[in-house]
């Protein structure tokens, strides 16, 4: 019933060569069904003729029978189409030279410093954060909406608080905590405590250069072991895990402060519910009153349950000063855009 219902959603709309074979591409990464993956195929439309040396080389990259099978119907149904655009060659930039040793090092320390103190150091405000939550239980990512939660943010010395106020629009009194599905709190600073502290023995590693929201950035791979862990999954508030984690670290290479975190557990146990968890955080400079402050603008937390997928954009907009006169008029903004992360050129 999933792929019926989902079918007809792709068949509207004609795909490229290319989107084609990044889709089958994505599958194989993925380990979708072979069987599932050509009934989807099967549905979809082409605005471009698919040639045999494209699924010749999807073959190559591990396309199971059954899906090689439903491309050579594509091939000739889309005979008659125009033929497929020439990929567009990407040209690598030049390397840029990394920085010293004692220096990456030296930069570290610096960051731990700033990121241990950086609860201490945010005024107090309230924010209007806006989670939309998604879920396919194909595990295909075919995501479906599946409800919008608007909250009412407090930070009051150096605690947060959440009021639900809206599902999906409609004022609500239910408490945030009594919510089922995934929830998303801790952005302020507990995510850095955690990495930076020094009881948890991460170990950090220089990795390359990259832009950020049009920012040059260090980028760092980091490993936290499971001993020394605190990063806990809980599913449905009646099994709970502690397991180990590793993420990158992007920060900007002129004010030292970390403008985006990723976490991944790692090795989470085989007969836990819950296979697969990541995150990304997302920080931007924003003003509170008369002040610049660098502040959470965006998370995404993903699970994986069996082949349940669920997926979580938070979004924080709005911050004011904490205090009786602060007021926010609570309708749910429209989403942010996807924000890309790439490597640097020279300028």
């Amino acid at each position: 019933m999933v792929a019926l219902s989902v079918g007809p959603l792709w068949a509207q709309a004609a795909l490229t060569v290319n989107q084609l074979a990044s889709f089958v591409q994505s599958s194989i990464q993925l380990r979708h069904p072979d069987k599932q993956v050509a009934s989807y195929l099967l549905k979809l439309k082409l605005s471009e003729r698919l040639d045999a040396r494209t699924i010749e080389e999807l073959q190559g990259l591990g396309a199971g029978p059954a899906t090689m099978e439903a491309l050579r119907k594509m091939v000739e149904t889309s005979a008659s189409l125009p033929p497929a655009q020439p990929k567009p060659v990407r040209i690598a930039p030049t390397p840029i030279a990394p920085p010293l040793l004692a220096e990456q090092k030296a930069l570290i320390e610096r960051v731990r410093e700033y990121s241990l103190n950086y609860s201490k150091n945010l005024p107090n405000f309230i924010c209007t954060q806006v989670t939309r939550r998604y879920d396919d239980p194909t595990g295909l990512e075919f995501w479906r909406p599946s409800d919008t939660l608007t909250t009412k943010l407090s930070y009051f010395e150096q605690k947060e608080t959440y009021k639900l106020v809206m599902i999906n629009d409609r004022p609500t009194e239910q408490a945030y905590e009594s919510l089922g599905g995934a929830l998303s709190q801790g952005e302020f600073g507990s995510m850095l405590h955690e990495i930076f502290d020094r009881e948890t023995h991460a170990v950090f590693e220089w990795l390359r250069w990259g832009t950020l929201r049009g920012r040059r950035t260090h980028v760092y791979s980091y490993r936290v072991a499971q001993p020394n862990s605190k990063f806990t999954i809980n599913y449905m508030r009646t099994q709970e895990v502690t397991v180990g984690y590793s993420g990158l670290v992007y920060v900007d290479r002129d004010t030292e402060m970390i403008l985006k975190v990723t976490q991944e557990g790692e090795n989470i146990p085989p007969a836990f519910p819950i296979q697969k968890v990541t995150g990304a955080l997302d920080y931007d400079y924003t003003r509170i009153g008369e002040q610049t402050h660098l502040l959470p603008i965006k998370a995404e937390v993903r699970m994986r349950h069996d082949r349940l997928l669920t997926r979580n954009i938070v979004e924080f907009h709005l911050y004011r000063k904490f205090g009786a006169e602060a007021s926010i008029t609570f309708d749910t903004p429209e989403a942010l855009p996807e924000e890309k992360t790439k490597e640097q050129p020279i300028k």
